[in-house]
This record gives structure tokens, C-alpha cells and sequence, in this order.
């Protein structure tokens, strides 16, 4: 990630930065809007000239994590490039995410905020929903007509069966890079089997 030049844009991600350490080290309830503006010496009102409340910067740290630890931001579908191979580059990029400690950190206190308060959760999942998108291959009849959402979130979770929720739940170690790629090559192949269209 560049390092951002204006003073503002630099605030901003030193706010980003200790909301991330404060919400990982003492939880969401735990943490107050002057822990964070001290931690990132700026004053509280900066704090809130650049996000309007607590939750608002608790779902922009997730949402920054999971963007730097992808490596990309967005993943647009190319016609030229095999769908199988975009694919296995998609995975690849959020197994990428999977393996960050500080988004797994995060990820708990997210969850745990979700079974206390679900209204509270409802706007950070679905902002991270948003980038669960992959590769839009249905225009070209690579892939069958159908729900895209429903496609993407059976192929998604497939990856978070071995690459998340154990190690968010159970504490497990990230896996290995042997053990990625067997289950990225198995979720595109199964994938591929149930939504991939004869014509590709």
C-alpha cells in the first residue's frame, strides 16, 4: 500500500492503525473513541471529522484489512484469461486475507459484537460482503445463469470452512501453502463441476 502524502490522508490511517491495535487488544465494548485518538495522537475531534461514530471505524478497520491483505482491492473478470485460472487466482488473493493475523484478531471481536448486538454487525458484514464478489462470467456463458450471490457465497464459503472459522473459533494455525492450494484447487474444481457451463 503507497503511503498516503496529505496530512489528512496520513490521520487517517494512523487513526485506521490504532483502532485496529485498540479494537484487537481490548474488544469493541472496551475500546472508547479517546483510546483511539490518543493511541494515534490526533485529537478526538479529527477522530470523528473522519468517521461519525465508533462502529463506523471499527467496520472501516475490517474493511482496510481485508482490502490490504488481499494485495488488491478489486478483481475484475477478464474474457481473455481462462475462468478456471481467475478463479484460482481469486482464492489465492483471499487466502491471502485468511492468513493475516490481525484480521482473524479482528474477525473475533466482530463476531462476538455479532451475537450481542446483531443490528450493530448488520452494516460491517455487508460491507465486507461487498468485496466477496468474484469474476462476472455469466455474460460470456462461461458460467450457468443463476444467482450470482448464491454462487459466490457457496464458493467463498467453501474456502472459509478450512481457512476461517477454525481459526477464528478454535485458534488453529493458518494453513500451510501445501495445504492452500489443495483446497483451492478442490473448491474451483467443485465449483466449476456445478456452476460451469458446457461452452467453456
Amino acid at each position: 500500500m503507497d503511503r498516503p502524502t496529505r496530512l489528512t490522508d496520513r490521520k487517517r490511517q494512523a487513526i485506521l492503525a490504532a483502532a485496529a491495535e485498540q479494537f484487537r487488544t481490548c474488544g469493541f465494548e472496551a475500546t472508547s473513541v479517546d483510546r483511539i485518538a490518543a493511541a494515534a495522537g490526533v485529537s478526538k475531534r479529527t477522530v470523528y471529522n473522519h468517521f461519525p461514530s465508533k462502529d463506523e471505524l471499527f467496520t472501516e478497520t475490517l474493511v482496510q484489512l481485508f482490502e490490504n491483505g488481499a494485495g488488491m482491492p478489486e478483481f475484475a473478470y477478464r474474457s481473455e484469461l481462462g475462468l478456471r485460472e481467475q478463479l484460482t487466482e481469486l482464492l489465492a488473493l483471499k487466502m491471502r486475507t485468511l492468513a493475516d493475523r490481525d484480521f482473524i484478531d479482528l474477525a473475533r471481536v466482530a463476531i462476538a459484537e455479532a451475537i450481542h448486538a446483531p443490528e450493530r454487525a448488520r452494516a460491517l458484514f455487508a460491507r465486507l460482503g461487498e468485496r466477496e464478489e468474484g469474476p462476472t462470467a455469466q455474460a460470456d456463458g462461461r458460467l450457468k445463469s443463476g444467482d450470482p450471490a448464491f454462487a459466490s457465497t457457496l464458493l467463498q464459503g467453501q474456502l472459509k470452512t478450512f481457512a476461517f472459522w477454525p481459526q477464528v473459533t478454535l485458534g488453529t494455525a493458518p494453513l500451510n501453502t501445501g495445504e492452500q492450494a489443495r483446497v483451492i484447487e478442490a473448491s474451483v474444481a467443485m465449483f466449476l463441476a456445478y456452476f460451469g457451463s458446457a461452452a467453456d
